[in-house]
């Protein structure tokens, strides 16, 4: 696992987490810009196919507020980002 994740937050832990970063043995990406910029995507068991189509992932801080979504797709040449695209409604 890259060091430099190891104090990072992992989308989807509980704000009242006491250890909310990346565990061993666990596959993540970097989300990039957009409302959960910084934040890791655990990715482990997606296949080829769904690493490739991204993801909308939901959050209550995008433009549509709760239950609104944001979308991240790889970025070419770097399969250890997505970026964001677009926030869309839930």
């Amino acid at each position: 696992m890259d060091a430099r994740w190891m104090l990072r937050r992992v989308y989807g832990a509980d704000h009242d987490d006491p250890d909310p970063g990346p565990r061993p043995g666990r596959a993540y990406v970097e989300l990039v810009g957009g409302a959960l910029d910084g934040l890791l995507l655990d990715v482990t068991g997606w296949t080829d196919q769904d690493l490739s189509a991204g993801a909308p992932l939901v959050t209550e801080v995008g433009r549509y507020g709760p239950g609104g979504r944001v979308v991240y797709a790889p970025r070419p040449g770097d399969a250890g980002r997505w970026d964001w695209q677009a926030d869309i409604p839930g």
